[in-house]
This record gives C-alpha cells, structure tokens and sequence, in this order.
C-alpha cells in the first residue's frame, strides 16, 4: 500500500502566517502560527520553515512525505504562478519558494491568492462542499473575492481574477479607492465601508455616531442596526443595496450554482444577507434570480484549507 501523503497549507497574512497540515481527506492533523516577520531575507524565511517543522513534528510525520504546500498571499497571482504585483506585506515569493522547496525537496509548491485559496477551500471542505462553480465575497477591511469555475480558481493573465472589490458601481463617487479608482464596491460594502457609510448617514441626519473603535468598526454598526439604529440601519441597506448590484453582475458574466459571503463581517451576515438577497433578486436577470446566497463556514480556516487544496490538486492528487 502507498504510504499516505500529506499537504500543508499555509496562509500569509498581514499580522501572522498560519499554517496547517492536512492528509489528503482534508483531516486537519496539525496547526501553527508565527508573527508576520518580513519575508524577504533568510530569517523571514526561516520563520515559514520553522513553522512547517512545527506542525509535521506535532503530527509526528517524516517531512519527506508531504506532497505539496501551498501558499494562500495577499496579492494577485497570475495563473502562470509568477507574481508580478507586491502584497500589502514585505514578501520576496520566488526567493521564498526556493527556500520552501529546498527545505522540503519532495513537495510540490504552489501559490495562489489567498481570497482565491479561501474559495477553493469553500469548495473541498466548507458551504460549497462538492460545488463546481461558486463565486465567494470576502468582506473584511476591503472586499475580496474568488471565482471557481468547473472547479478551477480563474486566476487570470495578471491574477486580477476575482477582484470583484474594485468593480466600479458608482462612477460619480468623489472619494478615492484604497486602489486610487472611484466609486468601487469595497468602498461601499467592506467593513470599512459600512462605517463610512453611517458615518455619512449620521452626518446628513446631524446626529453624534455611537463609538466606535476605528474606521472597519463595522461590528459594533451592525450590532446597532439588531438594536433597531435607523441611520446604521440605513447604512447596512446601501452596503447590501451595492453588494446585491456586483453579484447580479457577476451572475451575468459567471452564472454560478451559489454565492458565498465570507471574511471577518460575514459574522453579521444575520444583519444584512436578508437584505443582500432582496437587492440581488431586484437588480439580477429573471434566469438568475434564484441563485442561492450562502454564508461561507471555514471561518478563519479557509485560506490554511484552501491553500492545502490548491497543493494536493497541484500534486496530482
């Protein structure tokens, strides 16, 4: 019998890099997690390195049999695989992937985005378990996305596949983009946005905002909106209002079996999915009307799943 292989997902984000070790059922056998260092020199890279020692030595396996890593990075990844643009993050990844490979000769490596990793983790293990085409949101600090089609991630020629945050809704918008466009969906419907959003419901109606703790506050928005605040109230409904108008879009373009709403504010999806359904339903074509739109449930997971996901498929498996 061949002996059993194992994958590691690993999930570089701005304040740690998570990593897992998963076998090829998507068992999680093993999980780490060190501070993000720079990874751009020998010791960021160590710090990844160590970190795969950690969790094959917790799972009490040999290095040599995990088949693949994958990385799930903040930046667009072309399907080619070689990165062109830089992360929010200091990040050297083809001098990273030198350092992984020879660390563990016997692994493939793989890259991939990482709203991107959390979809296709979505799809092996999550609320589109077994689906082929699926279109996921994330809704944190900015708005991500990752399209699946016949059960490929469309990465595109630049890796700007799935940047539904920067569809542009709204071409009149004066305000700036975190991208330097107008008027896009993240500036409406990320987390961010549903406090400038209350912020400017609050300003037009003279009225002092609720405290809140920074600019992505937007638990503490929706969490006044269950308490039946008006003006977040009406913020929440132009937040689902524009995301409700980008899905029906992407409907027209992909036509997937189900819509995932994931990232740090799908928490509150309790506030405004309702409302997001209703909108979507207004603005999308009679055909795609139905489409489901579901909360995905990987939670904080899903880059580390997904980014295992992406290694075991780029190991054959």
């Amino acid at each position: 019998m061949e002996p059993k292989q194992y994958y590691i997902g690993i999930d570089v984000g701005g304040t740690s890099v998570k990593e897992g070790l998963f076998d090829e059922d998507g068992n999680l056998l093993a999980k780490a997690s060190v501070p993000t260092p720079p990874i751009v020199d020998a010791a960021g890279f160590a710090a990844v390195t160590e970190a795969i020692d950690q969790v094959v030595a917790k799972a009490q396996i040999p290095r040599a049999f995990v088949a693949g890593i994958g990385l799930a990075v903040p930046c667009p990844i072309p399907a080619s695989g070689d990165a062109k643009v830089k992360a929010n993050i200091a990040i050297n990844l083809p001098e990273l992937r030198i350092a992984i490979q020879e660390h563990c000769p016997d692994a493939v490596v793989k890259y991939e985005n990482d709203a991107n990793a959390a979809a296709m983790g979505e799809a092996w293990l999550g609320s589109a378990k077994g689906v082929q085409n699926v279109v996921m949101v994330t809704i944190g600090t900015g708005v991500g996305g990752g399209v699946i089609v016949n059960g490929d991630v469309v990465s595109g020629v630049v890796g700007a596949g799935g940047e539904i945050g920067h569809m542009c809704l709204n071409p009149d918008e004066e305000r700036t983009c975190g991208c330097g466009g107008h008027g896009h969906l993240e500036q409406y419907s990320s987390a961010t946005g549903v406090v400038s959003n209350y912020l400017a419901e609050c300003k037009k109606a003279g009225v002092e905002p609720i405290e809140l703790t920074g600019p992505s506050d937007s638990k503490d928005v929706f969490q006044a909106c269950r308490e039946g605040d008006k003006l977040a109230l009406a913020a929440a409904d132009t937040m689902a209002d524009y995301l409700g108008r980008a899905l029906a879009l992407i409907a027209n373009v992909v036509d997937p079996e189900m819509f995932l709403i994931g990232g740090g504010a799908s928490a509150s999806a309790d506030v405004y999915l309702d409302a997001v359904r209703e909108h979507f339903q207004r603005y999308a074509l009679s055909a795609s009307r139905e489409t489901p739109i579901k909360v995905a449930s990987l939670g904080n997971d899903a880059g580390i799943i997904g980014a295992a996901y992406v290694a075991l498929r780029a190991a054959g498996k």
